[in-house]
């Protein structure tokens, strides 16, 4: 079991490698059709470099800390399929509650899966961080008043739940398919 679990390390972080150097590829040939952006892009990519150096690594212990004191039976328990609508509204509820970069929820997200949480929460949580903050809701309740934020949101919580549950059933329905057989070649041998 090991030896396997080693393999599927070892594949892992040859295709994410591959992914890597064919995005710095990417990147060096646009530079070199518009090098007049070289500058631009150095600075914005730095300064990308510079936040996710100072927050992943708090991130990562959140997540190791999660991993050990949150079990499975609760993320089961009150985000998993039986969960229900409790689920999607606390899975809403914690997307809309932190503030941060998206890519913050991705790793926690991860862990939840692991942990036996629904897909379509693990949407709906995605979703709310991307598109509701309670910051963000104060805010717009000041400048823009109390119809519009509240309409908004109606919206965004409607259609982010609907978006959760329609790629569910999607995701299900692809692995539910049978995989493409193979036809045997037939060529002659030379």
């Amino acid at each position: 079991m090991k030896g396997k679990k080693r393999a599927v390390f070892w594949r892992t972080f040859l295709r994410d490698t591959l992914f890597l150097v064919i995005v710095l590829a990417v990147a060096v040939v646009l530079l070199g059709f518009f090098p007049e952006k070289r500058v631009v892009v150095t600075r914005v990519s730095w300064k990308f470099f510079v936040e996710l150096i100072l927050i992943l690594p708090a991130v990562m212990v959140l997540m190791g800390l999660f991993s050990v004191f949150i079990s499975r039976e609760t993320v089961v328990k009150y985000l998993g399929k039986t969960s229900g609508l409790k689920g999607f509204l606390l899975a809403l509820f914690f997307g809309a509650l932190p503030t941060g970069p998206l890519y913050v929820a991705f790793p926690l997200a991860a862990v939840l899966i692991q942990k036996g949480a629904r897909r379509a929460n693990i949407v709906i949580f995605l979703s709310a961080w991307a598109c509701i903050k309670i910051p963000q809701e104060v805010v717009e309740l000041q400048f823009l008043g109390l119809k519009f934020m509240a309409a908004r949101l109606a919206l965004i919580t409607i259609f982010v739940i609907l978006m959760g549950l329609i790629i569910e059933r999607i995701i299900n329905w692809t692995e539910q398919r049978p995989a493409p057989s193979k036809k045997a070649d037939h060529s002659p041998d030379i």
